[in-house]
């Protein structure tokens, strides 16, 4: 006994559940449009994610308020860094309150402030002093809510301390001199060249990622940029306000771009575990305030260091 053969129908067409209009189906047409729309996208924002003209906007009036700050009254400027990293621990406390590590945000605040008010008053001892100080504030304070998850907890209050306030007592460090304000004027202004330079020469050239895991639009093109970008403004900056050797400014610079971009690898780390894309909102086409930071505090010691050590005051 044989069956007739079935002759061969078309498939009908996909409907949506309890729908009867059927489910457009992917085809090459369908999905080099989707391509083109998201290049098209990627284009509309820049290649390097920023809106230009608010990034630009919104840093040239924070190099408005530093340099205003420096060279109205020193301690002026002491208030901006205060004010500049306690915004930034609120939002590394909340980023980390992500992974269930409660930093113990009061404490390293006014740890903070005290290691920013000795740099500029004490000095260097002052400073380590402090730290020591809010390092043990930190675990005092945690150790009165109970043992049950302090260890994360005081772990993630020592880094902040020491991430933020420790490293950025270098700046005020760099103030303290007699020409301070144009140490400091020097040493932001270099950092300014390495991402200026960077992000001119990836957005242009490049072309090889740096590390696609950690900072997919960080590219070795870029790296070069900066590389120019911070012999070339650390030379002439050395040179010109500073009245130093040209030789310590290449060395500023090329110390610079090692930090800055081991600052903004540090921090795309840290976010890309938390899962968040930027550390906050406050400021338009930068992100938060530690996403402005990064290079700043992971700079200022070594910063302060070659100029302390190569170039004489005056």
């Amino acid at each position: 006994m044989t069956s007739e053969a079935t002759p061969p129908t078309s498939e009908p067409p996909v409907t949506a559940p309890g729908g009867d209009q059927p489910i457009p189906q992917e085809t090459p047409a369908t999905r080099r449009a989707a391509r083109e729309a998201r290049v098209a996208a990627r284009a509309s924002a820049g290649r390097a994610g920023r809106n230009l003209p608010v990034a630009i906007g919104v840093g040239l009036g924070l190099g408005a308020v530093v340099v205003a700050s420096l060279f109205v009254r020193k301690q002026v400027f002491v208030g901006v860094v205060v004010a500049a990293v306690c915004l930034a621990l609120v939002e590394l406390q909340q980023a980390l309150a992500q992974r269930n590590v409660r930093v113990p945000v009061v404490p390293v605040a006014v740890g903070a402030v005290g290691m920013l008010v000795a740099a500029y008053t004490a000095g260097g001892q002052g400073l380590s002093v402090c730290f020591l100080l809010t390092a043990l504030g930190v675990v005092v304070w945690r150790a009165a809510e109970g043992p049950v998850g302090a260890l994360p907890d005081v772990a993630g209050g020592v880094f902040a301390a020491a991430y933020l306030p420790l490293l950025a007592g270098f700046a005020v460090l760099l103030l303290a001199e007699p020409d301070g304000a144009r140490r400091v004027l020097v040493f932001v202004a270099v950092c300014v060249c390495s991402d200026v330079g960077g992000y001119a020469a990836g957005v242009l050239t490049g072309r090889h990622p740096m590390a696609p895991s950690v900072s997919p639009k960080k590219s070795w093109e870029g790296f070069g940029g900066s590389v120019l970008a911070c012999v070339v403004g650390g030379t002439l900056l050395v040179w010109l306000l500073l009245d130093g050797p040209a030789w310590a400014g290449a060395l500023l610079g090329l110390a610079t771009v090692l930090t800055a971009t081991l600052g903004d690898l540090g921090e795309s780390m840290i976010k890309r575990d938390l899962g968040i894309k930027d550390m906050g909102q406050l400021l338009p086409g930068h992100g938060g305030v530690l996403d402005r930071l990064d290079s700043l505090v992971m700079t200022a010691p070594i910063a302060w260091a070659i100029l302390h050590t190569f170039v004489s005051t005056r």
